[in-house]
């Protein structure tokens, strides 16, 4: 029983992990937009 325990938490890790991931490539994405419309903009 125990190896299921332990098999639970690593999975809850295996998903936090995951979902910090996707927002930190989201997070990534949107600060590079954002500097790509400030340097549009710095050109004008």
């Amino acid at each position: 029983m125990g190896i299921w325990i332990e098999l639970g938490i690593f999975g809850l890790v295996f998903v936090f992990a995951w979902h910090q991931m996707r927002d930190l490539k989201k997070e990534r994405l949107k600060s590079e937009k954002q500097q790509a419309q400030a340097a549009d903009q710095a050109k004008e």
